[in-house]
């Protein structure tokens, strides 16, 4: 299968097979007036199978929620055919406003102007707790 080259735009590689459609629903791909290709389950050396995604323009992309989604994405910023920038994504730190509190009596609960922000604990477990009440993140980014 042959997928065309990209004059200007990114391409996030390495995404964990299967989790692509997560990635491109959470971005808002499917909002773009571009060129999106998606690619499942690519054979890769390093991790066996793998998602692609290219987009055929330059977007703003928020690197923590990409790197709480799937820390393992490297993100190439494409120009002029050729390779820009690359950007090797970890688990961030810090993530606000990317997923909610579920613990009813949270502040944030309460205050609803209020961020919702979690810090990350467990790196090898990949837990993250509310810096407010100290409820654990559900894994996955609504």
């Amino acid at each position: 299968m042959i997928i065309g080259q990209i004059k200007d735009g990114i391409v996030l590689d390495h995404i964990t097979a299967g989790h692509g459609m997560e990635v491109y629903k959470i971005l808002g791909l499917d909002k773009l007036d571009c060129t999106v290709a998606m690619i499942k389950n690519a054979d890769s050396v390093k991790m066996g199978k793998k998602d692609i995604i290219k987009v055929g323009q330059v977007i703003d992309l928020d690197f923590d929620v990409l790197g709480y989604i799937d820390p393992g994405i490297t993100v190439n910023i494409i120009q002029d055919g050729k390779l820009a920038k690359r950007e090797h994504l970890s688990l961030p730190e810090r993530v606000r406003g990317i997923i909610h509190c579920k613990n009813p009596r949270c502040i944030t609960s309460v205050e609803q102007e209020l961020c919702h922000e979690f810090r990350l604990t467990d790196r090898e477990k990949k837990i993250y707790r509310c810096i407010y009440c100290e409820h654990e993140a559900p894994k996955t980014v609504e």
